[in-house]
């Protein structure tokens, strides 16, 4: 069209020329553009080891792994292995619900003889 617009055949889409912009005129740039990623701002500092949970976040759960941490009735691997799911629910569900509350106090409970 001679004024930096261009459209197309089919619905008579008007756009800027992606040379010169629409000025008329090409851009002083040389037309070509760095897409290297060779700038600083391009390159993500490495990211820190990931501190591993060793504890659960919420309160409830908190309160549960303490209540399976004191129990003297459950050997120490269950303990570790109870404390883990109770970190792995939380992870799942964003918080303990109250059927999995119940359901690991009833495995840290005394069994009636």
């Amino acid at each position: 069209m001679g004024d930096g617009r261009i459209s197309n055949a089919f619905g008579g889409n008007l756009t800027t020329c992606p040379s010169c912009h629409g000025t008329g005129r090409r851009s002083e740039e040389g037309g070509y553009r760095d897409v290297t990623k060779t700038k600083p701002s391009h390159h993500q500092k490495p990211a820190t080891a990931a501190v591993k949970q060793t504890w659960p976040t919420t309160a409830e759960g908190a309160i549960l792994a303490a209540e399976v941490r004191d129990s003297g009735l459950v050997s120490a691997d269950a303990k570790t292995r109870l404390i883990q799911e109770i970190m792995d629910h939380e992870a799942s569900h964003g918080r303990c619900t109250t059927t999995f509350l119940k359901k690991v106090r009833k495995q840290v409970r005394a069994r009636p003889a």
